[in-house]
């Protein structure tokens, strides 16, 4: 009965953030959205290459769908502070669903055209700048207790690497047998949940304060607020280096599994799906963590994981092992972003969370094209194997700054924690002492 009882306490303690009804609605609708999402990702650049068979259109159409994030979070988090969070993101998410039955139907009526796919992901880009920062803002809403927060995280976590490992899978079976169009058209329809769970929710009402100040002025604000508190400051910064610099392997694993490992589609499929499954692992062991406390040496140790895994990775010529170091990088890449979202969402003002999450998605999604592009540059100068390291190297070298800086982090840090009730007060002994040493 006692492995029982314990198997049975930590599913209580991994899932615990599925006891509000709330989150639970919005944790099955983005389940079911998440898949549908990842098919269409599959999908969209299968059919760009199968139409003109150009990789400089392939990057094109990345890049458009991507540096909406860069020009736009800090816009969309002034918006999600300013209105409130359940109606952006209801309306991102119906956005998103039309967009993805137009490219359905262009695509199934056979008038799809390059321009076409294009202009889609231009838009669809806009909405996700509006849809991120909105969304991650959002969960604490759905919480009655704010100490599940990073609980609630790391399930998303979960939710989004699990849909990234099944999403492939079923999209890569619709495109041998159906074609492009119905993957857009199963994402499309994959929305309707996401859509019906929140009209389903039950939430209070929370004022959302009118602002008569202009739009820059509150801009101004919040790029003082994230870039003047150090912790946060240096979260977005590392955040930054590692997707600009790091993150951009990614764009590579192609190239690197057809002329480095000798391999086919198959090979660079079970790449990314142990980079995934390497995530999956990170969302788990977050998700069962009860408390905040000690994530800001997770996010170094995450990142220097990362890094040291990407420079091996750049030597590897053999198959195995190089699938075996995916699985520590998508583990690094994964805790890192999450324990840096956590973090930030504990110690950030409800009034600034919109604006401080919008320069979290720029860190982490508005800097990808460059990078991309930053990645393909230098790999035709120096090769891929190289760029690789080079990134790797930044990487270690964003960490170890971090590193340095913790000490005086984690001292600003400790007021907010105390205030919170994350660090109770003692008033002496070593268990003061003790829970003053820990105070990340």
């Amino acid at each position: 009965m006692a492995p029982t009882r314990y198997i049975s306490d930590r599913y209580k303690t991994v899932f615990r953030s599925l006891q509000y009804r709330n989150y639970r609605l919005f944790f099955s609708g983005q389940s079911i959205s998440l898949i549908g999402t990842w098919m269409q990702r599959i999908a969209m650049p299968w059919l760009v290459y199968h139409m003109t068979g150009s990789a400089l259109l392939l990057g094109i159409v990345s890049f458009a769908g991507q540096i909406p994030s860069f020009i736009l979070s800090p816009l969309a988090g002034v918006l999600t502070d300013r209105l409130s969070r359940y109606r952006v993101l209801l309306v991102s998410q119906i956005l998103s669903m039309i967009q993805a039955f137009v490219l359905a139907w262009l695509t199934l009526s056979g008038n799809i055209q390059v321009w076409q796919i294009v202009v889609l992901s231009i838009i669809l880009g806009c909405i996700n700048a509006f849809d991120v920062p909105s969304r991650h803002s959002f969960v604490i809403d759905m919480l009655e207790k704010k100490e599940d927060l990073g609980n609630a995280i790391a399930l998303n976590s979960l939710m989004f690497n699990g849909a990234r490992l099944i999403g492939p899978s079923i999209a890569g079976l619709i495109l041998a047998s159906a074609g492009e169009g119905v993957c857009f058209l199963l994402n499309a329809i994959s929305f309707i949940f996401v859509v019906t769970s929140l009209l389903m929710m039950k939430l209070k009402n929370k004022e959302v304060k009118s602002s008569d100040s202009i739009m820059v002025k509150d801009l101004r604000e919040g790029l003082i607020y994230t870039f003047g508190f150090p912790p946060i400051k240096y979260l977005i910064l590392l955040l930054a280096t590692v997707s600009l610099m790091g993150m951009s392997y990614s764009v590579l694993m192609p190239v690197y599994a057809k002329e480095i490992l000798h391999g086919g589609s198959h090979t660079y499929g079970f790449l990314m799906g142990a980079a995934g499954f390497g995530a999956l692992i990170g969302a788990l062991f977050l998700a069962s963590r009860k408390t905040v406390l000690m994530l800001g040496r997770i996010v170094p140790a995450a990142a220097l994981l990362f890094g040291t895994t990407l420079i091996i990775l750049s030597f590897s010529t053999s198959f195995i092992l190089s699938l075996m170091l995916m699985v520590f990088i998508g583990l690094g890449m994964m805790m890192q972003a999450a324990s840096s979202n956590t973090i930030l969402q504990t110690i950030t003002d409800d009034n600034m969370r919109g604006r401080v999450m919008s320069f979290y998605t720029m860190a982490v999604m508005g800097t990808a094209p460059f990078g991309s592009l930053l990645a393909g540059a230098m790999a035709k100068v120096i090769g891929t194997p190289w760029t690789m390291f080079s990134g790797g190297i930044a990487t270690i070298l964003g960490a170890l700054f971090f590193l340095r800086k913790l000490p005086e982090l984690k001292t600003l840090v400790h007021p907010i924690y105390v205030k919170m009730g994350i660090i109770p007060e003692v008033a002496s002994g070593i268990q003061n002492a003790s829970e003053m040493e820990t105070g990340r």
